[in-house]
């Protein structure tokens, strides 16, 4: 099972404007500068992002792209989920009539087990959580 580019870009994008928050709008240029990300890739992300709720934007020469919420409030299960939709590594864990072995498919209990266990850790973790990760980083280079 992958997360697509598209998921982990959006994750990528959000932690830097998560780094940058509290400075006003941040630039999709900057931001394609800081993660070697095409603007253009990042403009269609960020469309998503904000029909979903989670990044506002400004217009004008100070413009740009902030956190809708904060830090704290935005979990990664929240990014994916509009990025990747569902994160169950086999279709019939989110549609058991897609299969007619679904009752009795000891394999299928394990697809269900392994989707708990994802969403566990996307649930649990926030872009709080990636920033205090960061200023903990004893190198002091930031690769996120």
């Amino acid at each position: 099972m992958n997360i697509s580019t598209r998921g982990r870009y959006a994750v990528r994008a959000m932690l830097d404007l998560a780094l940058q928050s509290g400075g006003g709008p941040t630039l999709v240029r900057d931001i394609s500068k800081r993660q070697g990300v095409s603007d253009l890739y990042l403009e269609q992300l960020f469309t998503r992002l904000k029909t979903a709720g989670l990044v506002r934007s400004t217009r004008g020469p100070k413009g740009g792209f902030m956190l809708a919420k904060l830090p704290s409030q935005i979990r990664l299960a929240d990014i994916l989920q509009v990025m990747e939709g569902s994160m169950a590594p086999v279709e019939c864990v989110d549609d058991a009539m897609l299969c007619p072995r679904a009752d009795s498919c000891i394999t299928r209990k394990v697809w269900v087990d392994v989707k708990k266990a994802l969403n566990g850790v996307l649930e649990s973790t926030t872009l709080q959580d990636l920033v205090k990760r960061d200023e903990r980083d004893e190198v002091g280079t930031r690769e996120v």
